[in-house]
């Protein structure tokens, strides 16, 4: 069965992840995309860890075609003229005015196609003071507030998985999509611009609602206060969450299930507002309680009381959780030279389906080049 984009072309000039990811995300969905990445080295998370085939690079860029082709050469901008004629959709993640300098301008690519919806993708927009500083995830996390949501400030140290970069690379095919659709209901070709600080804000709307409504400044902890989740350490030193959330249900449950039962009538959490107010008492009583106890214990009693939980899985316990395994989430795919990886399955379905993703390896650089260059017209050797 074809992905719902199918027929659709994508030209991607991007690197590292939030543009790779956004041409990823349309590639899963059925779109042809075709990299360019630069003959010296191609998109610099290739390198990472050595050779030009890492783990970081394999992550954003499966079901691509790559093209190694020089945009600084006649040849190359001649070659990304032509593919911009047949395509759809350019992704670029340039830093404001590089592309402009290599000739391809806004007005540019609107003369050599009205119909290519054109994204560009930056960490502060395009102009304004910050519009020339280069900008990475943490940068992003920074600038936006999100790293005082996680960070301990007594001892700050960066921690966690990218964040910035991927709602980036998420709010970016959502405008994309978008455009598509108006595209074909008034025949009108939008520009998308999508930043690494709007999208992170974006992201996180909560703790700048608590500031504006409520007065409050948000730190690290006050979500979680307000949404009544912890996380204890059990007696094999593994980890177990809770979430109740506004629900007295879930807090009646909880307390019976962790052998506190008369914390339900105890003075201080009778209502949501005393059970925010002493978070960190509610902490550490049930904390001094969990920790008897093994981790399977607990959740086999959380199990037994409907308790929202979770354990805090390792990145290999998740491949053997049996909800992951029921969802088929991972899957594997073979490079001809590179081997077999285990890639993530798209997370959309559609009809309770999703059998109609895509499943080719990431493309070593320009493994595609001669191939396309047929298909556009032009001889390879030249």
């Amino acid at each position: 069965m074809p992905g719902p984009l199918e027929g659709f072309r994508v030209v991607e000039l991007s690197t590292m992840i939030t543009g790779p990811l956004t041409g990823m995300l349309l590639a899963d969905l059925g779109a042809e995309v075709i990299k360019i990445e630069n003959p010296e080295g191609g998109d610099p998370f290739r390198g990472y860890g050595g050779g030009t085939y890492s783990a970081q690079f394999c992550t954003y860029n499966r079901n691509k075609r790559s093209a190694a082709v020089s945009l600084k050469s006649e040849s190359g901008r001649r070659f990304l003229e032509r593919l911009v004629v047949k395509s759809d959709v350019l992704i670029e993640n340039f830093r404001p005015g590089v592309l402009e300098r290599l000739g391809f301008s806004d007005a540019r690519l609107k003369e050599l196609n009205p119909a290519l919806i054109r994204c560009s993708i930056t960490g502060f927009g395009k102009d304004g003071p910050y519009a020339a500083r280069p900008c990475y995830d943490a940068i992003a996390q920074g600038l936006s507030g999100m790293s005082s949501q996680f960070l301990d400030q007594e001892k700050p140290r960066l921690a966690g998985t990218t964040i910035s970069d991927n709602v980036t690379g998420q709010y970016a095919c959502y405008g994309i999509l978008s455009a598509l659709l108006e595209r074909e209901r008034t025949g009108k070709a939008r520009r998308v611009d999508v930043n690494m600080l709007d999208a992170t804000m974006a992201f996180m709307p909560e703790p700048f609602a608590y500031l504006t409504q409520n007065g409050e400044i948000a730190d690290a902890y006050l979500r979680v206060r307000n949404s009544q989740a912890y996380a204890f350490r059990c007696s094999d030193g593994k980890i177990i969450a809770v979430h109740m959330a506004s629900q007295q249900k879930f807090w009646e449950r909880f307390a019976k299930a962790v052998e506190l039962p008369e914390l339900i009538e105890h003075p201080s959490c009778l209502t949501l507002a005393g059970r925010v107010e002493h978070y960190d008492m509610i902490l550490e009583k049930v904390g001094q309680s969990v920790a008897g106890q093994a981790r399977i214990y607990w959740m086999e009693r959380l199990e037994r009381y409907d308790v929202p939980f979770t354990p805090v899985n390792s990145i290999p316990e998740v491949f053997e959780d049996p909800q992951v395994q029921h969802l088929d989430s991972f899957a594997k795919v073979t490079h001809k030279l590179q081997g077999e990886l285990t890639i993530l399955r798209r997370p959309v379905r559609f009809d309770g389906q999703r059998d109609d993703q895509p499943m080719m390896a990431p493309p070593t650089l320009g493994e595609h080049t001669e191939e396309l260059m047929r298909e556009f017209g032009f001889d390879p050797v030249s």
